[in-house]
């Protein structure tokens, strides 16, 4: 293990403003592929931060709806297509404070910085991309490198280990209470912005933001010490 600390950014909600995209490419979806127009975006609030296949669960569930495999492959992959084509039309900017933050972080001997995210490859390549994040010279971990989704930590531990730090000196960076409890799960601190949902629902993390120009290196190196 190498000295140092770790940050590690998960991708929806986090780097840019993806959740009403993501929400709207899932409604899409649902209307497209079953007929079911009354799907609305609080409805996947319970899938939040646990990849595709738990968003597009989760409302169904609010509409009674138990899917089969079938049914979620066909969403999440129309799902994705959707939400490509909308980040085609309309590149989505990095949230404030993000870059800055990440920058910051690189610049630096004493951090390191990963990309930890439930979602897939091709998708958060094309969130990150359309953000102007430097992912390329950094460990970018996602959905299809892992088999356990938050809140499980293993997309964490896996980040943690590429970036050859233990969980302690790492401070993960979320937006959701699933990725909340799966950082700390994992013995991660963890900054928590409310760019999803309410402070409340994130009150478990070490920190909780309403933006990341909030946060610089001191206070992420005060929450590790």
């Amino acid at each position: 293990m190498t000295s140092g600390y770790g940050l590690i950014f998960d991708v929806d909600g986090v780097i840019a403003d993806t959740e009403s995209v993501n929400a709207r490419a899932s409604i899409k979806a649902f209307e497209d592929l079953l007929g079911v127009r009354s799907v609305t975006r609080p409805d996947f609030k319970e899938g939040l931060g646990r990849g595709s296949a738990e968003y597009v669960k989760a409302a169904a569930r609010v509409h009674g709806m138990e899917l089969s495999a079938d049914q979620v492959e066909s969403l999440t992959k129309a799902r994705q297509e959707n939400f490509l084509a909308s980040l085609e039309r309309e590149p989505l900017p990095a949230f404030p404070g993000v870059l800055g933050l990440i920058r910051a972080a690189m610049e630096t001997d004493t951090f390191s910085v990963a990309i930890a995210t439930s979602s897939t490859r091709q998708k958060s390549g094309a969130v990150l991309r359309s953000a102007g994040v430097p992912f390329d010279s950094m460990p970018w971990i996602t959905g299809d490198d892992i088999s356990r989704k938050k809140p499980d930590p293993e997309v964490f531990l896996t980040a943690a280990n590429r970036l050859a730090l233990p969980p302690g000196r790492c401070v993960v960076i979320e937006d959701a209470p699933n990725g909340v409890a799966a950082a700390l799960a994992g013995g991660f601190k963890c900054i928590a912005v409310t760019n999803s949902v309410a402070a409340a629902e994130l009150a478990d993390a070490h920190l909780v933001v309403a933006s990341l120009e909030e946060v610089d290196l001191a206070d992420v190196q005060e929450i590790l010490q």
